[in-house]
């Protein structure tokens, strides 16, 4: 993981090549630089963020116009003494946040992009400010980075504007890729595979709900569960992994699992509440318990969002679900009630969305079924394809064979053929 600071700051020793910075240095780090650089702080912090960034989409050789961090590039340039963290330790990254409010001793305060005309600093005081920035892997990070970009670039034109000093920090809280170290041979020292960008760990720290006995009863995790209400998106997945997720309401039966996540604050509504419904159902045809996720409900300020998905979200009872991607946008699981609902105001798309709500025996997610069918619509069309290739093929040697050649000729030395014609 990897992060960048600038300001005026003092000069401070640059980390040596390959090494990991881990908390206790960076929290160094960060008490050197704020004793002398400005106080009014500005914490960029994106879901996930790796050199391998830089590297692939950053403008290079002269194609500073191609590059997905203009902004970023540019407010480096203009430092003085930016602090560059190639490689940062996980758990240094996670509590960047917590260490900032100790050291200038105030609470952070959340900003939205949206709202910065509002915003009016006081220079007289210290003051941090957080801006959360998403990121999504695929054909759309470039997208993604651009935007952020171009978010990063307005806050900042926002404290130039106010001729107000600052120190900027840009970091993300994951690694975007993961680069696993692996033995180079038997009997020699463990090298790193740099060229290899490997996936992270398959186990997975799901969010576990207890039931009334202190037994996990549910499990839920995802990359993202974005929300979208009148303009404004919101990851509610964030900050609920981490120990931290106000689960009051949920509750969990042999027949019924509701898990409910509250937020407060959150796209300008005073409280939210997202509630995953699901039942134990027997069906006959398959003589076997499913678990059938009914609805998915937004509470939020007094009204009710509803979406139905009991047609696309279910599973064997002993199973857990999991599916890639789950929206009420594209390819919908997640369905409005009715046409008049509240739901057709909002818009929800979960990634890596994984939920069990019955047979949980520990705290890791049994096996997963999957959304994704067998018959994709690539293998449907590619086996239309070879079908229509085969029967062109059939025909045209059925064609051949039905040929039949003369079975006399003239011969121009004997006499002419006679072929009798009657009338």
């Amino acid at each position: 993981m990897r992060e960048l600071t600038w300001s005026n700051m003092p000069h401070l020793a640059q980390p040596t090549a390959g090494q990991t910075v881990s908390g206790g240095q960076l929290a160094s780090y960060l008490k050197s630089a704020l004793s002398i650089a400005p106080r009014n702080v500005l914490l960029f912090l994106q879901d996930k963020l790796s050199m391998e960034d830089f590297t692939m989409y950053g403008g290079v050789f002269g194609n500073k116009q191609d590059s997905a961090f203009l902004n970023v590039e540019s407010a480096l340039q203009t430092s003085s003494n930016p602090l560059v963290l190639p490689a940062l330790d996980w758990s240094a990254s996670h509590s960047i946040l917590e260490l900032l409010q100790g050291e200038l001793g105030i609470p952070a305060v959340q900003i939205d992009p949206s709202t910065l005309k509002e915003i009016k600093l006081n220079t007289a005081q210290p003051s941090l400010l957080a801006v959360h920035l998403p990121y999504t892997a695929g054909d759309q990070t470039k997208e993604l980075l651009l935007k952020n970009d171009a978010i990063i670039g307005e806050v900042l034109n926002m404290f130039k504007s106010q001729d107000v000093p600052y120190t900027a920090v840009y970091t993300g809280l994951k690694p975007s890729r993961v680069i696993e170290d692996t033995p180079v041979m038997a009997g020699h020292s463990v090298g790193r595979s740099l060229l290899q960008a490997l996936p992270e760990s398959t186990v997975k720290p799901p969010l576990v709900i207890n039931n009334t006995v202190g037994q996990p009863c549910i499990l839920l995790w995802a990359d993202t569960l974005l929300a979208t209400y009148s303009g404004n998106q919101v990851d509610l997945a964030r900050d609920i992994f981490n120990g931290s997720a106000d689960t009051a309401g949920s509750v969990c039966n042999n027949t019924l699992s509701r898990l409910v996540l509250n937020y407060k604050n959150v796209l300008n509504l005073r409280s939210l509440r997202l509630i995953f419904s699901m039942r134990k159902i027997f069906f006959p045809v398959s003589a076997r318990d499913w678990s059938v996720m009914e609805q998915v409900v937004l509470e939020y300020d007094g009204q009710r969002a509803i979406f139905n998905a009991s047609s696309g979200i279910y599973s064997p009872a002993e199973y857990s679900f999991h599916c890639q991607s789950v929206s009420s946008a594209q390819s919908p699981l997640l369905v409005p009630r009715s046409a008049t609902d509240n739901a057709t105001m909002w818009t929800l798309s979960f990634t890596d969305f994984q939920i069990q709500g019955f047979n949980v025996t520990g705290e890791e997610f049994s096996y997963a079924s999957d959304c994704a069918g067998f018959f994709t619509p690539g293998i449907w069309m590619g086996l239309l394809t070879s079908l229509l290739m085969v029967f062109i093929l059939s025909y045209g040697l059925h064609m051949i064979m039905q040929l039949r050649t003369m079975d006399r000729f003239d011969d121009p030395k004997g006499p002419a053929i006679s072929v009798p014609q009657s009338e």
